[in-house]
């Protein structure tokens, strides 16, 4: 199945960042087309009718979760989260900086759905370049008069606000987002309450991905009809995924979710020459691997979750037979582990000890036991934190210790080495 370009059409052709060739591409024109024509009802309606699910990891249908918004409290705000910090995933920061201003108008869209009148974008404090960029283009958008009071003339005021992170992975999760925006310490809070219906400063917010909201542009100007006849039964529409790894072109494809497994390596290259498939991790650091046998399954939501994986925010690593995975399991291991926010003791305490036992295997130092611990403490840390991150550390570490048990084992010190001389 080819790659089909709707949120990518026109990167690396035209110069989207400039407001004048985003114009005149068609850009602003559903914004205008909404606050002069549409209710904000229409645009939830839209967005809910065409099958648009969360494209930041969870996969909520997006025209559900404005919904929760309680209609008695007029005072609500969207967050726009490009905080993209998942290990293997770079399609949000393509997005803000190379088509700003698609993701502008799809958060205007997504304000005026749910009748709010200020916006924020929280940017991942590493994005210096997608940040100058995105601020660059709202200010030419505000003097163009899309973004300001009394919108085309209706009444419609909207401001938007952007704010950086300052590169903490844990604020890519909604409420130690919002934890950040208010200025406090980004660590995920208790839910209940959810941020519908207390978030950002108390009132009901809602927070989407980037790329969920850049889709209500060709939504707006499309259909719902249009993007819902794309896609499986419950996984409709387009999705970016960020191809990386072993194959010979890593990089951002937008394919129909229900495109298979094996397509995407092929249409990222294939593998390099004379290599062998070990494994893909289909959804980012925090996903468990899937294999060779599973690789004609459709890339969507609920056949990932079938396979024991997921698809999350559309990371997509490939792994060939060069892959040392005791090696790989260090590494985003000791990522979430340094990432955790210390709240929650299974994370913080877990992931620090499974560092420690994979750090000694990695060195060629493991003892006795250690691969029995490590399938026993992983799956011990998960279900019992606030937020994913601490269940985000088993997935993979698991899906290879049991496929691969033999690289884990012979990391492991035989009796006779452990004698002093």
């Amino acid at each position: 199945m080819p790659v089909t370009k709707v949120l990518t059409a026109g990167i690396g052709e035209a110069d989207l960042r400039n407001i004048d060739v985003y114009r005149e591409r068609g850009g602003y024109r559903q914004w205008e087309r909404a606050v002069r024509e549409l209710k904000p009802g229409d645009v939830l309606d839209l967005a809910e009718k065409s099958g648009l699910r969360g494209r930041g990891g969870a996969g909520f249908p997006t025209g559900k979760k404005w919904s929760f918004l309680p209609a008695e409290k007029p005072l609500r705000y969207l967050v726009c989260n490009c905080d993209e910090a998942e290990p293997g995933t770079f399609k949000d920061h393509m997005l803000i900086a190379e088509a700003p201003h698609l993701v502008l108008e799809g958060i205007l869209l997504g304000s005026y759905g749910i009748e709010c009148h200020h916006a924020f974008i929280y940017i991942r404090g590493e994005f210096k370049r997608g940040y100058e960029i995105f601020s660059a283009a709202l200010d030419e958008a505000r003097k163009a008069g899309f973004v300001g009071d009394d919108l085309f003339g209706s009444g419609f005021n909207l401001e938007v606000t952007v704010q950086r992170g300052a590169g903490a992975y844990i604020c890519g999760e909604e409420t130690g987002l919002l934890n950040s925006l208010e200025g406090k310490r980004g660590e995920p809070r208790l839910k209940p309450p959810f941020p519908a219906i207390e978030g950002l400063y108390g009132m009901p917010t809602v927070v989407n991905n980037v790329e969920t909201l850049a889709y209500l542009v060709p939504i707006l100007e499309k259909g719902a009809e249009w993007f819902a006849s794309v896609g499986t039964e419950r996984s409709k529409g387009y999705k970016i995924v960020s191809v990386s790894g072993h194959v010979q072109r890593p990089g951002n494809y937008e394919v129909a979710l229900g495109t298979t497994v094996r397509e995407i390596i092929d249409i990222a290259g294939g593998l390099r020459p004379g290599r062998n498939l070990m494994a893909v991790q289909p959804g980012g650091g925090s996903s468990a691997c899937i294999f060779e046998e599973q690789l004609d399954l459709p890339y969507d939501y609920e056949n990932m979750a079938k396979a024991g994986s997921m698809l999350g925010s559309g990371a997509f690593v490939v792994f060939d037979d060069s892959t040392d995975f005791v090696k790989a399991a260090h590494n985003l291991v000791r990522f979430f582990a340094h990432e955790s926010c210390g709240q929650c003791t299974p994370c913080r305490e877990g992931g620090h000890w499974l560092e420690r036992v994979l750090e000694r295997l990695v060195h060629g130092r493991g003892v006795s036991g250690d691969y029995e611990m490590l399938l026993r403490v992983s799956g011990g840390i998960t279900g019992l934190n606030l937020c994913a991150l601490g269940d985000s550390i088993e997935p993979f570490l698991k899906s290879v210790l049991l496929r691969f048990p033999e690289q884990f084992r012979a990391r492991v010190l035989k009796a006779k080495e452990t004698v002093p001389v």
